[in-house]
């Protein structure tokens, strides 16, 4: 059962614990399932019964609120964040600058594997449930697969770097996020399944993703709520990787002393670490960010802790984040009109947060990057984003080299 009303008839969710049923990315049944997997852990789901498309990530929230107040649970995992009622979500950067819409999505089944421990969930209008799992249809690689530019061209989009050096020189504003897309094709419709299994075996240390054809793999965690416990990861700051492990050590000491990189990542922990700050206590931010390695960049990063309350869920929190610096710029305001102006492009949900949340309001929300959306009326087509932060000492022939190195995951998948 589907509903785009405020509220369905009264739910029923009964999760029992299954043997281990392995690394979960394979076990997908069909493209328009839901899946939040690292290192083949993580959560799968299929079937659909009830949808919201929220305005916002706050009126998200209100929802999920309203929602879980009316649901009835049977949990042989009770203390298992996850484990239980949940939904999938996704939602839009900015709803201003676009007509795409955020989503969440209570999926009918699913199946969960942390700790160990794995489980199924099943939620509908009562407790009658069929512990059959649907047969999978295995995907098929996309073929004969071609690139073509998005919104601007390579030297167009270095134009906008160089301008927004310019602005920010000018003291206008101190950081934005440039950024762009590039359009893929396929002779045949693009099963995003084939793009998430690549990208869950080769980048393990990311959280991927599918949600609504949304499809990636995400190095960045806006925000993790586990009883009561806060965690967010901020990366900004990134170089890439040459394959040699000789130069890629020598690499990673350069990015740890960048002044250029560096003043990059104090902007986005900073925006963190304030926005969290009236809704947590006892946080704790590392006076200095570590290296992150990843197959195709390395980044700087920075673990960012504290205590939430239990008035404020996953999703609350996400709200407050959201923008941060990282995927946005500094000021917040100045930057999302700057970005709005020189990209000339639809992120739709590019740089949002994506992710999940249960009953008991914990969930996981990273920022949809690595990625792509297959499109909704040809599926034969997908729009890649790749973005990049800008400071007064960007160069942009090196942003645009930055940007190639980000799109490679994708373009990796794809094959």
């Amino acid at each position: 059962m589907s509903s785009t009303g405020p509220y369905p008839p009264r739910l029923y969710a009964r999760t029992v614990e299954i043997e281990d049923p392995g690394p979960l990315a394979p076990l997908l049944p069909g493209p328009d399932a839901f899946a939040w997997v690292r290192r083949g852990e993580g959560m799968i789901g299929w079937g659909e019964v009830v949808r919201s498309k929220p305005a916002s990530v706050a009126e998200a929230e209100e929802w999920w609120t309203g929602l879980v107040s009316q649901v009835v649970s049977v949990s042989d995992l009770n203390q298992t964040p996850g484990a239980g009622f949940m939904a999938f979500g996704s939602f839009v950067f900015d709803p201003a600058t676009t007509a795409a819409r955020s989503t969440m999505v209570v999926p009918r089944t699913v199946i969960g594997r942390r700790n160990g421990r794995s489980w199924l969930t099943q939620i509908g209008t009562s407790f009658g449930h069929d512990d059959a799992l649907p047969p999978v249809v295995q995907p098929v690689p996309p073929r004969s697969v071609s690139y073509a530019d998005g919104g601007l061209t390579g030297p167009q989009w270095e134009a906008a770097v160089a301008e927004a050096v310019r602005r920010i020189s000018a003291g206008e504003l101190e950081k934005v996020v440039l950024a762009r897309d590039l359009l893929a094709r396929s002779s045949e419709p693009i099963d995003p399944r084939w793009i998430l299994a690549r990208l869950a075996e080769r980048y393990e240390r990311c959280w991927s993703y599918l949600v609504d054809g949304l499809v990636g793999a995400t190095p960045e965690m806006l925000l993790r709520r586990e009883n009561g416990l806060v965690t967010s990861r901020v990366l900004a700051g990134t170089i890439q990787r040459s394959g040699d492990n000789t130069r890629d050590l020598a690499s990673a000491a350069a990015l740890a002393r960048s002044s250029k990189d560096l003043e990059e990542h104090e902007y986005a922990v900073a925006s963190v670490a304030d926005a969290l700050a009236p809704y947590c206590s006892g946080m704790n931010v590392p006076d200095a960010p570590y290296v992150l390695e990843l197959p195709n960049v390395l980044h700087l990063a920075t673990d960012v802790t504290a205590v939430a309350g239990p008035e404020r869920t996953s999703l609350g929190l996400a709200a407050a984040l959201h923008p941060s610096a990282a995927v946005c710029g500094t000021p917040t305001e100045t930057a999302r009109e700057t970005l709005a102006e020189l990209e000339h492009l639809d992120r739709e949900r590019y740089a949002g947060p994506v992710g999940w949340i249960d009953a008991q309001g914990d969930g996981e929300w990273g920022i949809a990057l690595r990625c792509g959306i297959v499109d909704e009326t040809d599926p034969r087509q997908i729009r890649l984003f790749a973005g990049c932060g800008v400071v007064a000492g960007s160069d942009p022939q090196s942003e645009l080299t930055e940007s190639n190195a980000k799109l490679v995951p994708m373009r990796d998948a794809l094959g």
